[in-house]
């Protein structure tokens, strides 16, 4: 039986899909002089145009590829999906006249790419007809987009030239006629144009042009050869140049006499940059470039107008690419030809364009139009849709930075040049050119996207992630009331909605990186303390007056004095774009000065016809022996180039039929830059392999790996999903699961244990379900105070009493005190007394000061008055309050953030502040929803905090109160806390190509299933929010240099993240098993080499700058679980021993488990190599640290018992201390509990106790400061001084 042959492997395409000939059909010129000479060319009717010839690759023979591909296994290209068009044959009678017998081309089929209609093809080539001039015109181009009935776009580039009609050489479909009847010199002044066009998948509009520019200048002098064989030619070089990958690398192509760059896009998610983006921007004013904006972004019918076909696709392309990432989702057809007119009467979104000459016509004849004048640079509206379309303004402060910034652009390379000699190379000239354009349209996409995020920035605040719901409603009151038109009608787009998935989905597109890059400080510590929105007194002084915008930024490049930095109280997220200082817009209008990336040229070797199989195999040979010379010379750090070498000498390989090549130049891009790895023809290339092909690349194990990565793992059977939902009320009843998610969903809190504790409230006395009417009052409530603290206005003589980023949460009615008629204001650090007549300021007591709060009742006439007393430490007088109805509101409240700010204090923790403020206002939306008897007590099931304190001793013991600094919450924001699995503090580095933040020193935070938070370490305020490596759970983290942080993972995966970008996109994939440890060698200078060790015992080197493996041995036993570097060997830590090892892999010694333990159920857990000569280790079910001497293992070890230990977790060194994490008891209740010995008396010197739950791994920064990290009960990190 024969063996099924292996499917074929579709190669990928290079820049050209097709390439055509057009013109107008001989028939219609027969005869044409004559009626010219009648009645003039002018009279002459314009043509109707056809395709002359098409050129579609391959361009190699059938036989020349059998022989070329003979050891190309199952290589080839799929049949395209089109339908066919025949060559004509020419009639015998043509050749009448001519020697010889009259030749017949035979009929030849050729596959048109899907996509490309061969019937509209000539209409958009000559979109104002085939007309014939009187005299010679220049040529000209102009540009398409075609899209197919999937969305799919092409790209095409036209060039116009024309040919007098009395030539003695006409062409038609490729040959040659002579035509002896006609008058030589009867028709002098015909000119016919005809017409080229080049289809590419990508958009290279200045690099295609430039290509047919060189081409018409050899079709000029075409007269006794045939037209086809330079266009076959021109279209063969072009299949042949492969688009280069996304990044710096961009490849460089001699067209002769021109040197043709094919620019790279900036990265995957960017699309091909081709264009002069400063165009519209000479054609309109910057009011009127954001009115397009505008209509785009509300998705209308927008017809463009110019007289210039080119200008239509340029202008509309540059809008386009304005508004990256945000794509346009409708039709986009920017050139229509004449006979198309009927298309702008699609009742549906679009963007077209028409020639001028159509602009009445349509204005007069289509509604709802949006009319866009290039050559005049207006926006219109077409008479009957003057009175319904109504485009509102971009909201006022996005406006006026956008126009200030556009102004302050130089568009006019004149200015640039002025003061440069002339160049005398033709090349050079263009290069310098090039450069200033690419250092124009870097600072027009900053412009542009700063404008998107001032306008969209604040659309992550209303987003829940976990259930993908946006609240619209919500985020348009944070809107300014002139805005609401602009919003309300964008949010209702397609657009719009595709860019709520980016968000949902995390995705760190260009938008998200410039959010992150140009938010200020006080949103990075929002980032972290998600507390309930509300203006803060340095925006309710904006409202006043302006305010003079100054950045206040600190160089920090060590690690900061905690004991000066402020303890965050709150800093509210803004809440309105009138109110926000939206990225980097502070007083001044410059464009960021952000220059554009550098790049590099890879020039690709000559292609050498005539065009046979050899020649091809010839030019694949010539480009990897380029690529391979290139990558020698690289710089061994320099990956970002050797990532596109080895994706284009991969591509290269896969045509010449080298598949197992190709794999090995795959798998070293897949560890180098997986965010160019091309996934999908990896697999095909994989399928299409033949049993022997595939058993020999099974046999090199890291291509084993590869093909079990791309097979196995089912990468895009599983899709996300990606649904947006907006938020609305409910319409049922809620058990406890379906409230906790609408809650949730709501944004007023996302907490699950706080949301199961208002649910206990709002169903006191009653059946455990919650009706929609009880949620609909409460969630209204809740905006109503939401929507009244917005309003609060503070006069100046108040404001100035308080901390800038104090916040008004709660405003009693006008009460009488023995302070003063007034209103009591309660801020998230104080109580005080706002006091009628008069407007001014009594302080009542800092909740720090509080020492009693009292409900009581006081005689008034015959009357008993509800009465709030407050006694403050450094006050004697006892502040009263006739509060009257609200004063058991007002006694929950007032202990409930008095015994939040204890904890605070006592903890260091200001999370417990932001609690505290949670639950009192949920505790005020409760009796608000409820009115009833019974309101008070149902709101007293929130007073969380208060009954700790009485439950539960409050303050730590004096020596952890002593030694705890700080502690931070890396699951802010989370509805559940989650374990800390790693920790990693990396310092700053000053780099002059660095922002100031990139340069502070960073924490590294490992959560579960492989996400990372960042956190700034000089402020301690979130620098990263959480981004993922794999899924699995990370073992180890270290910095291997300035710019890699190497992160070890349970998925047997080392992940490389670039500190700068935050990106990953390196991927070490030779370990088989889970990767357990990380280390790097110390020296003065950055580390060279890093040592990995994973679960199944083996242990590899790698070489940084490479991120090659230099060396690797197995240890038999398995179970690997730690390795640490000491006098030049390595020490392994195996569960049952502990093996001393040469770096190249020879035993030297060995500490086994039972030799030192009669218990054979423990084993080596942890342990630490002393600068004494000492190894310290910890075992499994034991509460003693064990020391030995590294001068005689074989001796017994030296005990220190750890009192209260439960269980030991992780152990590190600092200066001459052993600092020991565990799990152990404290009066009698399980806590996370620090141990610390000193290494020479070795006695415990502290007990340390600061988590709930277990410390699961410590790090120690600069050996000043020492971080822990607790279980998922907790999910907090600490920060302890060192000595």
């Amino acid at each position: 039986m024969a063996e099924a042959a292996s499917p074929h492997l579709s190669l990928p395409s290079g820049l050209l899909e097709l390439c055509a000939l057009l013109g107008a059909p001989r028939d219609s010129l027969r005869g044409l002089e004559q009626v010219a000479q009648k009645k003039g060319v002018r009279n002459l009717s314009a043509l109707d145009p056809e395709v002359l010839s098409i050129f579609v690759p391959p361009f190699i023979s059938k036989e020349d590829s059998q022989m070329s591909s003979a050891n190309c296994g199952t290589l080839g290209k799929t049949r395209r999906r089109s339908f066919r068009k025949k060559r004509e044959k020419p009639r015998p009678e043509q050749w009448k006249g001519l020697s010889g017998p009259p030749r017949v081309s035979e009929p030849e089929d050729v596959n048109v790419p899907g996509g490309v209609d061969l019937l509209a093809l000539p209409q958009l080539c000559f979109p104002g007809g085939v007309c014939v001039a009187t005299e010679p015109k220049e040529d000209h181009v102009h540009f398409l987009v075609l899209t197919d009935v999937c969305g799919n776009r092409t790209y095409g580039v036209v060039a116009q030239y024309y040919r007098p009609l009395h030539d003695e050489y006409c062409f038609y479909n490729g040959k040659t006629h002579w035509e002896p009847s006609r008058p030589v010199m009867g028709a002098a002044g015909c000119f016919v144009p005809f017409a080229v066009c080049v289809v590419s998948r990508f958009p290279y509009y200045n690099s295609l042009k430039d290509c047919l520019s060189c081409l018409l200048t050899h079709l000029k002098l075409c007269k006794d050869f045939e037209v086809d064989n330079p266009i076959k030619d021109f279209a063969a070089k072009l299949s042949l140049i492969p688009s280069p990958p996304p990044g710096p690398l961009h490849l460089v192509f001699n067209m002769k006499p021109l040197q043709i760059v094919f620019p790279a896009r900036a990265d995957p998610e960017s699309p091909v940059l081709d264009l002069d983006l400063h165009l519209p921007l000479l054609c309109f004013r910057p009011e009127k470039v954001l009115q397009i904006l505008t209509c785009i972004l509300m998705e209308q019918r927008i017809v463009f107008f110019s007289s210039d076909w080119a200008l239509l696709t340029l202008v509309a392309e540059c809008f386009m690419a304005y508004l990256h990432p945000l794509q346009w989702q409708h039709p986009f057809v920017p050139i229509l030809s004449d006979q198309m007119l009927d298309f702008v009467m699609a009742p549906t979104s679009f963007l077209m364009g028409c020639h001028l000459d159509h602009f009445e016509e349509v204005s007069k004849e289509a509604d709802g139009l949006v009319l866009v004048n290039i050559d005049h640079g207006s926006v219109t509206y077409s008479k009957s849709a003057s009175d319904t379309v109504d485009i509102p303004d971009v909201p006022l402060l996005a406006a006026q930075t956008f126009i200030q910034r556009v102004q302050s652009l130089q568009l006019h390379h004149e200015l640039h040049a002025a003061h440069l000699c002339s160049s005398t190379d033709l090349n050079e000239g263009r290069a310098h050119r090039r450069a200033w354009q690419q250092k124009l349209n870097c600072q027009i996409q900053q412009t542009t996207l700063q404008l998107l995020v001032s306008v969209f920035r604040d659309v992550k605040n209303h987003l829940n992630y976990e259930h993908r719901v946006f609240n619209s409603e919500e985020f348009l009151k944070t809107r300014a009331p002139g805005d609401h038109q602009f919003y309300k009608q964008v949010l209702d787009t397609y657009m719009f909605h595709s860019f709520l998935k980016a968000r949902l989905s995390r995705r760190m597109d260009a938008f998200a990186q410039m959010d992150l890059h140009t938010q200020s400080e006080e949103d990075r510590i929002n980032g972290m303390l998600l507390s309930p929105r509300r203006p803060t007194v340095e925006k309710i002084a904006s409202r006043k007056s302006s305010p003079l915008h100054v950045p206040h930024r600190r160089m920090v490049v060590s690690m900061p004095d905690l004991q000066d930095i402020a303890t965050p109280e709150l800093a509210p997220r803004n809440s309105s774009l009138r109110l926000t200082d939206t990225m980097g817009c502070r007083g001044s209008g410059a464009v960021l000065n952000v220059p554009p990336k550098s790049t590099y040229m890879f020039k690709i070797p000559e292609i050498h016809f005539p065009l046979v199989g050899q020649c091809v195999q010839a030019y694949y040979a010539d480009f990897a022996a380029l690529l391979t010379k290139a990558m020698g010379f690289l710089a061994p750090d320099n990956s970002l180039l050797l990532a596109r070498y080895f994706y284009l000498r991969g591509l290269v390989h896969l045509m010449q039929g080298q598949l197992l090549s190709a794999l090995l130049d795959f798998q070293n891009l897949y560890k180098t830059d997986i965010g160019i790895f091309p996934a999908d023809l990896v697999k095909r290339t994989v399928e299409s392999m033949s049993a022997p092909e595939r058993a020999q690349a099974e046999r090199a194990p890291e291509l084993m790996r590869l093909i079990s990565e791309i097979l196995d793992k089912p990468h895009e059977a599983s899709k996300p999903d990606d649904h947006v939902k907006n938020f609305q009320l409910p319409k049922k009843h809620m058990q406890l699961g379906d409230f906790v998610k609408r809650v949730q969903e709501s944004g007023i809190v996302r907490d699950a244990s706080t949301i199961h504790r208002l649910f206990e409230a709002l169903t006191v006395g009653q059946q455990k379900q919650i009706d929609p009417e009880t949620f609909k009052d409460f969630y209204n409530c809740w905006k109503e105070t939401e929507a009244e603290a917005q309003e609060v206005s503070l006069p100046w003589l108040v404001m100035e009493h308080l901390d800038k980023n104090e916040c008004v949460y709660k405003l009693s009615s006008s009460v009488k005190t023995n302070l003063g008629v007034g209103k009591i204001a309660m801020t998230q650090k104080r109580l005080f007394l706002l006091t009628e007549g008069r407007p001014g300021y009594v302080e009542i007591s800092t909740f720090r000061n509080i020492e009693e709060v009292r409900s009581t009742t006081t005689a008034f006439l015959l009357r008993r008055i509800p009465t709030l007393k407050i006694k403050g430490a450094s006050k004697k007088e006892v502040f009263e309050a006739n509060l009257k109805t609200e004063c058991d509101l007002w006694h929950l409240m007032v202990k409930e953030m008095w015994a939040g700010k204890k904890l605070a204090d006592d903890h260091k923790d200001p999370q417990y502040v932001q609690q505290a403020l949670t639950n009192v206002l949920l505790m005020d939306a409760v009796v608000g929803t409820l009115q009833s008897p019974g309101a008070i007590y149902a709101a007293s099931k929130l007073s969380y905090f208060d009954k700790m304190r009485h439950e539960l001793p409050m303050a730590l013991p004096k020596t952890s109160l002593e030694t705890l600094k700080h502690k931070i919450n890396p699951s802010a924001g989370e509805t559940l806390p989650q374990a800390v699995d790693v920790l990693l503090y990396t310092p700053g580095h000053l780099d002059p190509a660095e922002k100031v933040e990139d340069a502070h020193p960073k924490l590294w935070c490992a959560l579960s299933e492989g996400k990372v938070t960042v956190f700034d370490a000089s402020s301690w305020t979130v620098h990263q929010h959480c981004f993922k490596v794999g899924a699995a759970k990370v073992n180890c983290m270290v910095m291997a240099d300035q710019n890699q942080v190497w992160v070890g993972s349970a998925d047997s995966v080392i992940y490389i993240i670039n500190v700068h970008s935050m990106s990953c996109n390196k991927q070490l994939t030779d370990h088989r098993s889970s990767v357990t440890d990380l280390i790097v060698q110390d020296g003065q200078k950055a580390p060279s080499e890093v040592y990995s060790c994973s679960v199944d015992g083996t242990v590899l080197a790698w070489n940084v700058r490479t991120l090659r493996v230099t060396s690797r041995f197995q240890l038999p036993s398995g179970g690997l679980t730690s390795i640490r570097l000491h006098g030049g060997r390595l020490w392994c830590c195996t569960g049952n021993s502990i093996v001393v090892m040469t770096t190249n892999g020879f035993l030297r010694q060995e500490l086994k488990i039972e030799e030192n333990f009669t218990d054979t159920n423990t084993s080596f857990l942890a342990f630490q190599l002393l600068p004494e000569e000492q190894l310290w280790a910890a075992c499994t079910g034991r509460s003693e640290v064990y020391i030995w001497s590294l001068k005689d293992l074989a001796q017994p070890p030296q005990r220190v018992p750890l009192e209260d230990c439960s269980e030991i977790i992780c152990m590190i060194r600092v200066k001459k201390q052993v600092w020991v994490g565990s799990r152990g008891l404290w009066q009698g209740t399980p806590k996370g509990k620090i141990y610390v010995i000193d290494a020479e008396s070795k006695t415990v010197e502290k007990e340390l106790v600061a988590h709930m739950d277990t410390v699961r791994t410590l790090c120690s920064a600069e050996d000043r400061y020492v971080l822990s990290g607790s279980g998922k009960e907790e999910g907090k990190i600490a920060i302890w001084k060192g000595e």
